[in-house]
C-alpha cells in the first residue's frame, strides 16, 4: 500500500464513519469496569484503612479476564438474546450485568464487610470479561479488511482509554468531593453508552455465516460439536502458526507482566507518598489524557511503519523504563513535576504497548472461531500478571518490614520494570525467525 492509498484510507471522513464511532463507544463501555474492579477499587480500599495485603488479595477478581476463553466457546455457539444476533446479544446481556454490579457495589459500599463489596466486584470483573470476549469477536469479524482491522483497533483503543480517563482520573475528584459510591453510580449509569452502541451496531453478516454453518453441521450438544467449539479453535490455531504458537504464546503471556504486576499498588502509592486525588485527578486528565492519546497514535503508526514485532519491542522497553520510573518518586516525595513528568511518559509508553500488542493478537484468529481464539490469546497476556499482582501489596509490606516503606516501594516498581525484559527478548527471538523463514521463502 502505498502512501496515498494509506491516506484515502485513514482520511478523517473514515474515522467519523458509523462504524468506527460504534466501535469507540464500544471500547468505552469494555474499558470502564476495568480499573473499577482494579487500581481505582484499591485506591477506595486504602481510603478506608485496608492493608496493602489485602488490597494485593481482592485484586484477584481480575483473574477471571485471565480465565475467559473457559466460557468464550459459548459464545462463538450458543446466542444469548437471539433477535439481536450472536455478537450482539452477548454485548448487551453483559453490559446489563455490569451495570447492576457497580450499581450493587456503590450501594453496599464497605459496611456489609469487604467480602460482600469483592462478591460484586467479582461480578463486574465476569461480566467484563464476558463483554470483552464478545467486542473483540464482533471487531474483528466487522471488519471488512485488515486496513479496516487496524482502524477499529484504534477506534477500540481510544475508548477504551478515555473509559479509563474517566476512572483513572476524573472519579478521582468525583470521589474526593462527592465520596467514592456516588462516583460508582456515575460509572453504573455510564454504561448506557455501551447499551446504546450494540442496539446501533449491525450483526457481521460473514461470521454469522461460518457459525451457522457449524452450528447446524457440528451442534454444540453432539460430541462432534462439542469438541469442535472447545477443540477446534486451538487446533486451528496450532496448526496456522504451528512450532511458533507456543513461542508466541509465551511471548504475549509475559509482555504485559510489568503493567499487571505494579497495578494494584499504584494508586496505594500515590496515596501513601502524600499525592492528593484532586492533583493525581487533574493530572491524569490533561497531561495524561494527552500523552494517552499520543501513545496510541504512535502504536498504530509504529505497527504499520515496524511491523508489529519490532513496535511490541520497542513497546516493551519503553513500558519497562516507564514502570521503573515510579521509584523515582520515593526520593521526591509529592513532587508534582516530577510525577506528571512520569505520568506522563509511563502513559505513552503503555498505550504503545497496549495497541500494539491488541493489533498483533488480532491479527492471529481465524473466521468462525474468532471469540475463542482471541480469549486464549487475551487470558494468555493476563493470567500470569493478574495471579502474580494478588502478591503485590505483601511483597511491599514485607519489605517495608526491612527497608522502610518508601524503600521498599522504590525495590518494588524497579523489579516490577525489570519482569518485562524476558518478553522483549522473546519477542526479538520471534522476530529474527519470522525474517529467517521470510527469505528461505523468497
Amino acid at each position: 500500500m502505498n502512501g496515498a492509498q494509506a491516506a484515502r484510507r485513514h482520511s478523517l471522513q473514515d474515522y467519523l464513519r458509523p462504524r468506527t464511532l460504534v466501535m469507540l463507544a464500544l471500547g468505552f463501555s469494555s474499558g470502564l469496569p476495568f480499573l473499577l474492579v482494579g487500581n481505582t477499587f484499591g485506591y477506595w480500599l486504602r481510603d478506608v484503612g485496608t492493608t496493602l495485603t489485602a488490597i494485593g488479595i481482592i485484586s484477584w477478581v481480575g483473574i477471571a479476564y485471565s480465565l475467559q476463553f473457559l466460557w468464550a466457546p459459548i459464545l462463538d455457539r450458543v446466542p444469548s438474546l437471539k433477535f439481536l444476533g450472536q455478537r450482539r446479544g452477548w454485548m448487551v446481556l453483559s453490559q446489563v450485568f455490569v451495570a447492576a454490579g457497580l450499581l450493587a457495589m456503590a450501594f453496599v459500599g464497605t459496611r456489609y464487610g469487604l467480602g460482600v463489596l469483592a462478591a460484586f466486584a467479582l461480578l463486574v470483573a465476569f461480566s467484563s470479561a464476558t463483554q470483552d470476549i464478545a467486542i473483540a469477536a464482533w471487531r474483528i469479524e466487522i471488519a471488512e479488511d485488515a486496513d479496516e482491522l487496524g482502524l477499529l483497533t484504534s477506534a477500540y483503543t481510544l475508548g477504551y482509554r478515555v473509559a479509563m480517563l474517566c476512572t483513572d482520573a476524573l472519579i478521582l475528584v468525583s470521589a474526593q468531593h462527592l465520596g467514592w459510591p456516588l462516583s460508582y453510580t456515575f460509572c453504573g449509569v455510564a454504561m448506557a453508552i455501551g447499551l446504546i452502541a450494540s442496539f446501533i451496531a449491525r450483526e457481521p453478516a460473514r461470521a454469522d455465516a461460518v457459525i451457522a454453518h457449524n452450528v447446524d453441521e457440528k451442534p454444540l450438544w453432539s460430541l462432534r460439536g462439542f469438541f469442535d467449539a472447545v477443540a477446534g479453535p486451538f487446533i486451528v490455531f496450532f496448526k496456522t502458526h504451528g512450532h511458533a504458537a507456543l513461542l508466541m504464546l509465551l511471548a504475549i503471556s509475559l509482555y504485559r507482566l510489568p503493567d499487571f504486576v505494579r497495578g494494584p499498588m499504584t494508586n496505594p502509592f500515590f496515596h501513601d507518598i502524600g499525592m492528593s486525588k484532586d492533583v493525581i485527578g487533574a493530572a491524569r486528565a490533561t497531561i495524561g489524557l494527552a500523552s494517552t492519546f499520543l501513545g496510541i497514535a504512535a502504536g498504530g503508526f509504529l505497527s504499520l511503519r515496524l511491523g508489529y514485532m519490532r513496535a511490541l519491542i520497542l513497546g516493551g522497553i519503553l513500558q519497562a523504563t516507564g514502570i521503573a520510573l515510579h521509584a523515582l518518586l520515593t526520593i521526591s516525595g509529592p513532587n508534582v513535576p516530577l510525577f506528571m513528568s512520569i505520568m506522563a511518559f509511563d502513559d505513552f509508553s503503555i498505550s504503545i504497548a497496549g495497541i500494539t500488542l491488541v493489533a498483533y493478537m488480532s491479527s492471529l484468529t481465524s473466521l468462525g472461531y474468532t471469540a475463542t481464539q482471541y480469549a486464549l490469546l487475551s487470558s494468555t497476556y493476563a493470567w500470569a500478571g493478574k495471579v502474580l499482582k494478588g502478591f503485590s501489596g505483601a511483597i511491599v509490606e514485607s519489605l517495608s518490614a526491612h527497608v522502610g516503606l518508601m524503600e521498599a516501594y522504590a525495590v518494588f516498581f524497579v523489579g516490577a520494570g525489570l519482569i518485562g525484559v524476558p518478553a522483549v527478548l522473546l519477542f526479538l527471538l520471534l522476530d529474527s525467525r519470522q525474517r529467517a523463514a521470510h527469505m528461505t521463502t523468497e
